[in-house]
């Protein structure tokens, strides 16, 4: 990779996302964190407003932006790749707005580049989440994006009943299955829960309706915790 473009597509890669650590940002460029070091302070050189500092992380300051991307034809099969696939798995809402940004995405690419990633020929059969399962997926998404505590009526693979008060933290497709990451009230620990098995749920209202992030508590939390060496960043990398 030429370094002009090594460069493009670290600021791509900085700006899309809340911190990038030295090492992730090595990792997706093939190069070593120096080199990555070395490259950030080139940029700030050259007045690029990206903030923060070695060993700690990469942000992209406010105000900074660049003319729209133009997608590679493989990119664009990737991207009619993932929608194909993902749209049987998730709720009928996300689906639609998945199906209307790849609309978008289409529409701007060249015309030679649009017949051929929408002639791919790879498709997913749309037989793939239950109705009540998708439902559910649409209300949990909802209570994880505004921090809304929920109270589950849920049934183990024993069959066995219960009631959970959770602080919903994120949800996880396993092919074929989801599952509900969270804080339960109850056990005062992280539990998953089969979309599946939950039988009844609801979102609680008044004051003690939404929660704030607590220290040992976060999703974050979960997946150091759950997850091997390493493998942890990479999940909250794809989360």
């Amino acid at each position: 990779m030429r370094r002009a473009d090594r460069l493009f597509q670290l600021v791509q890669l900085i700006r899309s996302r809340r911190l990038s650590t030295a090492q992730y940002l090595a990792q997706r460029l093939e190069v070593s964190p120096r080199t990555v070091y070395r490259d950030v302070a080139d940029l700030v050189a050259q007045g690029v407003p990206i903030e923060g500092e070695a060993g700690v992380g990469y942000r992209m300051g406010r105000g900074f932006d660049l003319p729209p991307l133009m997608f590679s034809p493989d990119e664009a099969q990737a991207l009619v790749a993932c929608i194909r696939m993902g749209q049987s798995w998730l709720d009928p809402a996300l689906a639609r707005q998945a199906q209307s940004a790849l609309g978008k995405v289409l529409a701007a690419l060249p015309a030679g580049a649009r017949v051929q990633a929408q002639a791919m020929g790879l498709y997913a059969p749309a037989n793939g989440l239950e109705p009540a399962v998708a439902q559910v997926l649409a209300g949990l998404r909802a209570a994880v994006q505004t921090r809304q505590r929920v109270c589950l009526a849920y049934a183990d693979a024993q069959g066995v009943g219960s009631e959970r008060t959770v602080r919903p933290l994120g949800c996880f497709y396993w092919g074929r299955v989801w599952t509900l990451v969270a804080w339960c009230e109850q056990r005062q620990d992280f539990r998953s829960f089969r979309l599946d098995r939950i039988e009844q749920w609801r979102m609680l209202e008044g004051q003690q309706a939404q929660f704030a992030h607590e220290a040992g508590r976060t999703l974050a939390d979960f997946l150091r915790r759950a997850a091997p060496k390493g493998t942890a960043q990479r999940l909250m990398d794809g989360v």
